[in-house]
C-alpha cells in the first residue's frame, strides 16, 4: 500500500470515529488493549497498553486513527504489563471465531467474498444453536469481525474462570470430537418371556446432548418415510450406505408398526435399524456441528476486534449484532459505515475485480476510475486499489 493511500484511509477512519460512538467492552480497565497504526503498514501490533495508556476510547480513537483495534478476552491485576507472567490472569471471556476462509467447502481463491460470508452466516446459526440449547448460555455477544466471518463472545458467569483445559471440553463438543454413534448409546438389558439371555437394548437418550441430536434427526427422517409411499420410501432408504433392498424394506416395515418406539430414541426395534441411525448420526455431526477456530477458544489471553472499529483490511464495521437480528443480518449491507456513504472518490484498480458491497454489484476494470466512496475504501483497504488524484 503506498503512502497516499495510507494516509487517505487513516484520515476517513478518523472522520469515522470523530462520527460515531464505540463501546468498550465489560471491565475495559481490567483488560489489555493492542492496536495496529497505519503507520506501520499494517504489520506491527502495540499492545501492552492499559485502559489507563487508552485514555478517553473516544479521544484515543481519533487522534490514534487505528488500522486495527483490539482488546483482550482476559481480565488481569496489571494488564499493561509487558509479559503475560506479569499481568495476573483474573478470568476471560468464551470467546469463538468463524472465519469463512476455514470453513469446509469454502474455496477462499475461487468463491466470492458474498459466498463466502453466507456460508459463514450459517456455521454462526449452528454455532448459537449449540451454545444456547446444548450448554444453555445467556449472555451472548455476537459481532461481525468486519472481515470473513464472525465473533462470540459468552460472559456467563460460569465460564469466566475456565482454564484452556475446560475450554478445551467445549472446543471438543462443539466439534464433536471423539463422539460417535456407539459412544451416544445407553445400554440396558431386557429379559422376554422363553429368553434364556437377556437382551441388550441400546437407546439414543433423548433429552440432550449430541444424543438428543440424533434422536432427533433419526426421528424426523422416519416422519419423512411415513409420509412417503412404499415405492418412494423403499427408494429413499438405499441411498443410505449399508442399506439394500432387504433392509429398506425391513426398516420401513418396522417404521410403520413402531413410530412411537423410534420417537423415544429404541435403535434396536430391529437388526437393520442400527444401520440407518448410525449413518443419520454421522449426517448429524456433519450438518450441526460449528467449525470454530480451536485456538482462538482456548486461549485465555487472545486479542480479539473492538465492536464499533473499523477492519482496516476491508473497511467495514466491526459490529455487534443484537441477537434477534441474527437470522436477517447483511454484513455487504449492515457493516458499510454510514461515513463512507454518499460520496464518490478515484482509484487506481490493479486487475479486474468484482465488489458486491452496499446493496450493488461493481465491476471494476483496471485503471483509474470514480466509484463510491465504500466500493473504494473496500478495494483500497484489501490491496486491489490505491489512491488517485481527485
Amino acid at each position: 500500500m503506498d503512502s497516499r493511500t495510507r494516509r487517505y484511509l487513516r484520515g476517513r477512519f478518523g472522520d469515522h470515529y470523530r462520527q460515531t460512538t464505540v463501546t468498550p467492552p465489560p471491565e475495559p480497565n481490567e483488560r489489555e488493549w493492542g492496536y495496529i497504526p497505519w503507520d506501520s503498514g499494517g504489520t506491527t501490533m502495540v499492545r501492552h497498553s492499559s485502559w489507563l495508556d487508552i485514555g478517553d476510547l473516544e479521544t484515543f480513537l481519533t487522534d490514534t486513527c487505528p488500522q486495527h483495534v483490539y482488546f483482550s478476552a482476559g481480565r488481569y491485576d496489571d494488564p499493561g504489563a509487558g509479559s503475560m507472567s506479569k499481568k495476573g490472569w483474573r478470568s476471560s471471556d468464551l470467546v469463538f471465531d468463524l472465519d469463512a476462509d476455514h470453513l469446509p467447502g469454502v474455496d477462499p481463491d475461487g468463491d466470492s467474498y458474498a459466498s463466502m460470508l453466507e456460508t459463514c452466516k450459517e456455521a454462526l446459526l449452528d454455532l448459537l444453536d449449540l451454545l444456547e440449547e446444548d450448554f444453555g448460555f445467556e449472555d451472548l455477544t455476537v459481532v461481525f469481525s468486519g472481515g470473513r466471518g464472525y465473533h462470540v463472545h459468552v460472559r456467563d458467569e460460569g465460564v469466566k474462570e475456565l482454564d484452556r483445559h475446560h475450554r478445551r471440553e467445549i472446543v471438543d463438543y462443539v466439534l464433536a470430537n471423539e463422539v460417535d454413534f456407539d459412544t451416544l448409546l445407553q445400554h440396558e438389558s431386557v429379559a422376554g418371556i422363553g429368553m434364556k439371555n437377556p437382551a441388550d437394548k441400546r437407546t439414543l437418550d433423548t433429552t440432550g446432548g449430541w444424543s438428543a441430536r440424533v434422536a432427533e434427526m433419526v426421528s424426523a427422517y422416519v416422519d419423512e418415510l411415513l409420509e412417503l409411499d412404499d415405492e418412494a420410501a423403499l427408494e429413499k432408504l438405499q441411498e443410505i450406505d449399508g442399506v439394500g433392498a432387504g433392509r429398506a424394506e425391513a426398516i420401513l416395515r418396522v417404521a410403520r408398526s413402531k413410530p412411537e418406539e423410534i420417537h423415544a430414541g429404541n435403535v434396536d426395534v430391529h437388526g437393520a435399524f442400527p444401520t440407518l441411525a448410525r449413518s443419520l448420526a454421522e449426517q448429524t455431526f456433519r450438518e450441526q456441528t460449528a467449525p470454530i477456530d480451536e485456538p482462538v477458544t482456548t486461549d485465555i489471553n487472545r486479542l480479539i476486534r473492538l465492536p464499533g472499529s473499523l477492519h482496516g483490511g476491508t473497511g467495514l464495521e466491526v459490529g455487534r449484532i443484537p441477537r434477534d437480528e441474527v437470522d436477517d443480518f447483511d454484513p455487504l449491507h449492515d457493516a458499510v459505515p454510514r461515513t463512507f456513504i454518499g460520496n464518490e472518490i478515484t482509484v487506481a484498480v490493479e486487475e479486474p475485480t468484482a465488489v458486491e458491497l452496499g446493496g450493488g454489484r461493481f465491476t471494476c476494470d483496471p485503471g483509474a476510475q470514480t466509484v463510491p466512496e465504500y466500493v473504494g475504501v473496500f478495494l483500497m483497504a484489501r490491496g486491489h486499489a490505491r489512491k488517485e488524484k481527485e
